[in-house]
């Protein structure tokens, strides 16, 4: 496993929140892309309709996304045997109460495939994002916010 500490402050690592209110969607960066609980929380905090969603990029290697509706929390992550060198998604794996991977596992998404369905964002596209291997996890992530409505807000935000 890395050290959390080691890829902590990693300038590739991205977390940003994302929730619909007063007819528009609203963007946040969140302070740590490794810490999954203050995540949660964060988003939980985020008392909306749609609920609140969390994208995050780790190192340039895979990518999570959280999402808080009320009480029910969704989670997928975009290649699960990541968990076996990264500290962040190994958690993330307990937290969905997923099976460790193996050594010899091929690299495959996990979680809810249909986090964000309702919001017009398919099975089918989350699971293409994945297979794309010409796509860094940050460019998924863009992909993602195009296609939810809030590209521009999600690349400015970046910038900063």
């Amino acid at each position: 496993m890395r050290d959390v500490t080691e890829t902590a402050n990693n300038e590739v690592d991205i977390a940003v929140a994302a929730w619909h209110e007063d007819g528009r969607w609203r963007l946040a960066n969140l302070p740590d892309a490794h810490d999954l609980a203050h995540i949660i929380e964060s988003l939980t905090l985020q008392q909306t309709n749609g609920g609140a969603i969390a994208l995050i990029a780790i190192d340039e290697e895979f990518f999570m996304i959280i999402r808080v509706l009320g009480s029910h929390i969704k989670m997928f992550i975009s290649d699960v045997t990541c968990a076996l060198d990264y500290q962040v998604a190994a958690e993330f794996l307990e937290l969905c109460d997923l099976d460790m991977p193996d050594e010899d596992d091929e690299p495959m998404p996990a979680g809810q495939m249909d986090i964000l369905s309702d919001l017009g964002l398919k099975q089918m596209e989350l699971s293409a994002l994945c297979d794309d291997n010409e796509l860094f996890p940050d460019e998924q992530l863009e992909a993602i916010a195009s296609r939810l409505g809030f590209s521009d807000q999600f690349s400015e935000l970046l910038e900063l």
